[in-house]
């Protein structure tokens, strides 16, 4: 963690954050709230969405499935890769000094695969529903604020 690993409490600091118990939709809320009081105080908000591959494997990793890679596969060639595939929902804002948009990330999800679902009799969620959900999500945490999607 940016070079904090040569000083000796280095230890101790990851001990405590790797035990403690964090609510990711908690922490979205603080992280969403902060950036768009920074960079979107005014305004309609608009939202971004993308999915990643996490390459992982192994017995312990259940949720993993097999999905096309879109960085490696074109319309002609389709490759495949397992591992966890993440969605994240981000604030896009112009960042005044870089005089262009960025995606903030803010809130980050883990749709399990269709087959992990299957194996424990679940109703499997698409990629469209999890991204509405995640939408609705800000909706309430926000809701005075303008927020332009497609849902």
């Amino acid at each position: 963690m940016l070079g904090w690993a040569k000083r000796q409490d280095f230890q101790t600091d990851h001990r405590v954050l790797n035990r403690a118990k964090w609510s990711s939709r908690c922490l979205g809320e603080v992280l969403l709230r902060q950036l768009v009081t920074v960079f979107a105080p005014t305004g309609t908000l608009v939202m971004g969405l993308d999915e990643t591959i996490e390459r992982r494997w192994g017995q312990r990793i259940a949720a993993r499935g097999i999905y096309r890679d879109p960085v490696r596969s074109s319309h002609e060639h389709v490759v495949k890769a397992s591992g966890l595939r993440w969605i994240s929902l981000m604030l896009l804002a112009a960042i005044p000094w870089a005089q262009r948009v960025w995606a903030l990330p803010f809130l980050t999800v883990l749709p399990p695969s269709e087959r992990y679902h299957e194996q424990r009799g679940n109703r499997h969620k698409t990629l469209t529903d999890w991204a509405r959900q995640m939408l609705k999500q800000v909706r309430r945490w926000l809701p005075t604020r303008d927020i332009f999607d497609f849902f």
